[in-house]
């Protein structure tokens, strides 16, 4: 039989918002792997899954996670993290792999599962899906995400403050991931195009530490880099008006 890797959404932080299926899946699988940064200490994901799981089944493997800048360091970190799941996966008949968010959405996961299937030719490769940190924000600040034929549009500034400009300019609700560290440019962004009054932001969502608060309030002043935005889109015409 063919071994299965199973991706599994925990959401941004509250072990509350982990699916059932999310549970089932891990609490079924042989051994649950967590992503680590090189530097060793326990990320959201472990904390998140030791909600549900015993330590004894957890496996942290090291995805240099906060190297953003030596691509090569980075994919190194990668081909070493699949091979330790390989050799997982040679072993035992269900590995899942705890990721934070969804699996699907710019999730380490991908990267692994592309690793895995290539080391491990006819790996079965499930995911279960995850609430994102944009779902969690809108139902924690109160922001609607998207109402009748308003397109959302979803932007990680690791990309550059332009990608965020360009989609400001169009229909809808924006959200950006990972502006922390682009703060100011993400604050100018929103005031040229008449977006910083509605807007919102959140950090850290369902640890002790969470933070969410209006745009304004933006100073320039770096945030944690898995912060979270929401720009809603302009609405006119009362309920129902996007009809």
């Amino acid at each position: 039989m063919s071994s299965r890797l199973i991706g599994v959404g925990v959401g941004p932080g509250d072990p509350e918002l982990v699916t059932v299926k999310g549970v089932n899946a891990l609490r079924a699988a042989d051994v649950v792997v967590v992503p680590v940064m090189d530097t060793g200490e326990r990320g959201r994901a472990e904390a998140t899954v030791l909600h549900y799981v015993g330590a004894e089944k957890i496996v942290r493997v090291v995805f240099a996670l906060n190297e953003r800048t030596d691509r090569a360091r980075r994919e190194a970190a990668w081909d070493a993290a699949g091979e330790r799941v390989a050799g997982l996966l040679r072993e035992h008949a269900a590995v899942a792999f705890a990721t934070i968010g969804d699996p699907n959405v710019y999730s380490t996961f991908t990267y692994l599962a592309q690793t895995v299937g290539a080391l491990v030719p006819g790996t079965v490769v499930e995911t279960v899906p995850g609430i994102t940190a944009m779902q969690d924000l809108a139902a924690r600040s109160g922001a609607v995400l998207t109402e009748g034929t308003e397109p959302l549009t979803l932007v990680p500034v690791t990309a550059g403050a332009a990608v965020l400009k360009e989609a400001l300019h169009g229909p809808g609700t924006v959200v950006a991931y990972k502006f922390g560290r682009q703060a100011a440019e993400v604050a100018e962004a929103l005031r040229e195009n008449g977006r910083l009054d509605d807007a919102v932001w959140g950090s850290a969502l369902g640890l002790p530490e969470e933070s969410v608060r209006p745009a304004g309030e933006l100073d320039g002043a770096p945030l944690p880099y898995l912060s979270t935005l929401i720009a809603p889109a302009r609405r006119e015409g009362g309920r129902g008006g996007k009809l």
